[in-house]
């Protein structure tokens, strides 16, 4: 997801992408571990995506 999408987003909203994403990347993680994970630059994604979540929520959270 696009980060001018993410700041469309409520803190609801933000969060269940949160939880979502962490759900993948552990997935992700356990399949790396078993070498059966083939594009290992999703893991990236999704943390730079997760990180790009917890700015948002922070940040809604000073205003």
């Amino acid at each position: 997801m696009d980060f001018k999408e993410l700041q469309t987003k409520n803190n609801a909203e933000l969060l269940k992408i949160l939880d979502l994403n962490r759900d993948k990347i552990r997935d992700l993680r356990f399949k790396d571990s078993n070498k059966q994970l083939k594009n290992i630059r999703e893991l990236r994604k999704l943390k730079k995506s997760i990180a790009q979540i917890l700015t948002l929520i922070n940040k809604n959270k000073k205003i």
